[in-house]
């Protein structure tokens, strides 16, 4: 078995409808604006819970996203859909205390957890690449710098 590299980011979405979970792609996401994928997002998603999504809607994703945050669930582990080595799974956010500078305070938390194949991609990537997004979710602004 041969591990294909890809130089682009489809990323699937897992949506749940009535029916089954659905995981509609966002194509050529490296090449696109926040803004571009947030409207494509709410597109397919909208088009995911009205069961008009199109072949072309559903292939080619090289990584995906699960989201049970916005159903309360604090933290899971998402399953890889083949042929893909990796899946995103997105819990809630909620209010907990936290120490900063040395005092409790009121904070948001999320947990993030990344399930990766290691036959095809190396644990230590996998811990730059979650680094790299905490720091980008600790500090979004950086995406348009």
């Amino acid at each position: 078995t041969a591990v294909r590299r890809f130089s682009i980011a489809n990323i699937g979405l897992a949506v749940a409808t009535e029916d089954a979970l659905t995981v509609p792609v966002i194509k050529f996401c490296d090449a696109k604006s926040i803004g571009q994928i947030a409207r494509e997002r709410i597109q397919l998603v909208d088009k995911a819970q009205k069961g008009k999504l199109t072949p072309d809607d559903l292939g080619g994703a090289t990584f995906t996203i699960s989201n049970l945050g916005m159903m309360g669930i604090t933290r899971f582990c998402a399953v890889i859909n083949p042929p893909q080595a990796a899946i995103l799974a997105v819990g809630s956010i909620r209010e907990v205390p936290v120490v900063q500078d040395g005092q409790v305070v009121p904070g948001k938390r999320m947990t993030v957890t990344m399930s990766c194949d290691h036959r095809a991609f190396d644990g230590a990537d996998g811990a730059k690449f979650m680094a790299a997004l905490k720091a980008i979710l600790e500090k979004p602004l950086t995406l348009y710098l």
